[in-house]
């Protein structure tokens, strides 16, 4: 876990340790094409809610206790009712191969060697059989968007309950893609040895198709989506299924209505709609709402140990993490993964132990200092 940094005078190299997630970053902005960097980092129009993800931790204050014997700590969880060594998995994010030419397969032999949850990508540049194949242990939920097409979404439904994910991931904020300003500067498109691996062939292109976006043809995503679809997408599976990209009390209210087992609070990266909120910021009126009655997770802005326990602290299950899983892979494929989950267990453990808990059944509301109005 260290890079070589030269001393031009001497021609030495000292190893320089990558000893956090900011690490990571600086080192996969150094080394990845600025397209592709920009791809990863965009948020939509002027970035507010992206970087608003990350200063919201920053507004959180823990409340330590002490004296608690902290000498031994447990980290496990379980998210659907399997167990995971730590409250983190991996946020569905596209295009791994971008980073690293294993892709979304060292990703998957990462994730099952940490022992937590991958969420694949609908827009993954490896088949979701190509990853089965590459980490058959692995605990998998694969994210779904829902195509114009309905055929598409319901063969590939088929496909990963075929293949054993144990969970759908509804990606519900995407009725349109946001405006990511740097992505059409640099007219991002996927470079042609890399291909959308799940839905290759599967659309119809003519000489009539709509310009490509995203590495598929524009415009084949189905903007009316409504709670209704809810229906259809249990009528193919017996999946659990989980929405990802609530933000209020209200939609809330209405996934556990509609029977989903899950709730993923998520602003998609900050890359959709500009002017929402943190994602931690919303959590404990979700939570508040859900009362235990399904499982709440989020992602967005989790960089350290101490966002994971200020997660937890709020209510989350679990959290996701998406760009540093990137990051992770620019640096040194399957490892770089492992090295990040690695990190954030370390960091996540030692919170835990300053803040006097023993495991993650302690960890609750009465370690967040409210401000005082």
């Amino acid at each position: 876990m260290s890079i070589a940094i030269c001393n031009r005078e001497g021609g030495r190299c000292a190893e320089m340790a990558l000893v956090c997630l900011t690490d990571f970053e600086e080192y996969a902005k150094e080394h990845l094409s600025k397209a592709t960097w920009d791809y990863y980092a965009a948020g939509a129009d002027e970035c507010c809610t992206r970087d608003d993800n990350l200063l919201a931790y920053k507004r959180i204050r823990l409340r330590p206790r002490i004296l608690r014997d902290v000498s031994v700590s447990d980290t496990r969880t379980t998210v659907q009712g399997t167990e995971i060594s730590f409250p983190v998995g991996i946020a569905p994010t596209a295009f791994h191969c971008l980073a690293w030419h294993e892709g979304e397969v060292a990703t998957a032999r990462a994730t099952e060697a940490v022992n937590t949850c991958y969420i694949t990508s609908t827009y993954s540049t490896c088949s979701v059989e190509e990853i089965v194949a590459a980490a058959p242990n692995g605990f998998r939920w694969f994210q779904l968007y829902v195509y114009r097409d309905r055929k598409l979404s319901e063969q590939i439904v088929a496909r990963v309950e075929a293949l054993g994910y144990k969970a759908l991931v509804l990606t519900v904020d995407v009725p349109y893609t946001g405006k990511r300003r740097n992505d059409i500067r640099n007219q991002f498109k996927l470079p042609p040895h890399l291909k959308v691996k799940n839905l290759d062939g599967m659309f119809q292109v003519t000489e009539f198709t709509d310009s490509e976006q995203y590495g598929i043809p524009a415009n084949t995503l189905d903007p009316s989506i409504s709670w209704k679809d809810i229906y259809w997408l249990q009528s193919l599976t017996r999946l659990p299924i989980i929405i990802k990209g609530i933000l209020t009390k209200e939609d809330a209210e209405l996934a556990v209505e509609h029977g989903v087992q899950g709730i993923i609070v998520s602003n998609h990266g900050g890359r959709q709609l500009d002017g929402g909120p943190a994602t931690i910021d919303v959590l404990s009126e979700i939570v508040e709402t859900v009362q235990g009655r399904i499982e709440v997770y989020l992602d967005g802005g989790i960089r350290t140990g101490s966002d994971v326990l200020k997660a937890l602290a709020l209510g989350a299950k679990c959290v996701f993490i998406g760009r540093p899983a990137v990051w992770g892979l620019a640096y040194k494929g399957e490892e770089g993964v492992r090295e990040v989950l690695q990190i954030l267990n370390d960091e996540f453990r030692l919170s835990m132990a300053l803040s006097g808990c023993r495991n993650v059944a302690e960890i609750n509301r009465n370690l967040i200092q409210f401000a005082k109005l």
